[in-house]
């Protein structure tokens, strides 16, 4: 992982990992085998006992694991993805994005919780689909799964997840959308944003995450919205399509948040359905119940 490789994308780019990067028992493996049960049987509330099966621990052991990755108690987390409490979570009265700025929530200052500064690349560069553009990328453990992490000398470019065997489907996703970039990998240059992204003591007003967007002129407006949903909240896509002035394009918007390219970052994963469904999510479900879920301890503590 030391050797930096770098890779002209007129030819097809290959992820290349030299070292395995996955800990042995993970708490993240742990506690997405527990959130899948979760996920499929949460209308039966499974009881702690019966995840711990599930997941090969005793009670115990997966109580004090899953409190400490979560902030919450498995029974905590299976509330908090109920579609109760999803629905909790959307904005009953003023839409939830005019709110926040309502509020002052939300703005060049602190656009939400990891207080980012973001730019956008020109209708022009995007055009290119990278051309000239140098993107350094590394993959990280993160408290959800492997994250591959794409920079630019202005900042975040990408964030995706996945997991253990699934690091060159995950890249060829990610290069994919700027086919025409130069890639290099460089663990060094992407693991300060690691560890300020998934680190919330790290999440200050002062010094702000560089985050640039690369996408058409609709996907940056859908890509702003989803960066004013304080956590703890949700929206749905209605409501950011009305919020862009665009109250008839739910569809359209759908897809700009599922094509997001900075998930977590840019939270995608609280555009929700209009009855609170969690619907899709890019880099899958579980991941997105998961991320709600750690939000939630977050918002708790």
């Amino acid at each position: 992982m030391n050797a930096q490789m770098t890779m002209n994308t007129r030819m097809k780019p290959t992820a290349i990992l030299e070292n395995d990067i996955t800990p042995e028992g993970s708490d993240y493996d742990v506690v997405r085998r527990a959130i899948e049960k979760i996920s499929l049987d949460y209308r039966d509330q499974p009881s702690l006992e019966v995840l711990a099966e599930e997941v090969g621990e005793t009670p115990t052991g997966l109580q004090k694991l899953f409190t400490r990755w979560a902030g919450l108690s498995p029974k905590a987390f299976l509330q908090a993805v109920t579609l109760d409490h999803a629905r909790r979570l959307l904005d009953s009265g003023m839409p939830l994005l005019e709110t926040s700025f309502e509020l002052g929530m939300s703005g060049p200052g602190r656009l939400h919780d990891l207080f980012v500064t973001h730019e956008a690349m020109s209708p022009g560069d995007y055009k290119t689909r990278g051309a000239g553009l140098t993107i350094r990328y590394g993959y990280h453990i993160s408290p959800f799964g492997i994250a591959l992490i794409m920079v630019t000398d202005r900042g975040l470019a990408g964030l995706a997840f996945c997991d253990a065997g699934g690091e060159r489907a995950a890249f060829a996703d990610m290069s994919g959308r700027w086919p025409n970039a130069t890639y290099v990998e460089d663990m060094s240059a992407t693991q300060a944003y690691a560890a300020r992204v998934f680190d919330p003591t790290t999440w200050r007003a002062d010094q702000p995450l560089r985050v640039v967007m690369i996408g058409t002129d609709f996907q940056l407006r859908v890509w702003e919205a989803l960066l004013r949903i304080p956590m703890g909240r949700a929206c749905t896509y209605s409501s950011i399509a009305a919020s862009i002035g665009h109250p008839s394009a739910s569809r359209a918007v759908g897809a700009a948040v599922g094509a997001n390219p900075m998930s977590f970052v840019v939270p995608c994963h609280r555009a929700l359905g209009k009855s609170g469904a969690l619907t899709g999510y890019h880099w899958g479900l579980t991941r997105k119940r998961a991320i709600l879920g750690w939000e939630a301890g977050q918002v708790g503590s």
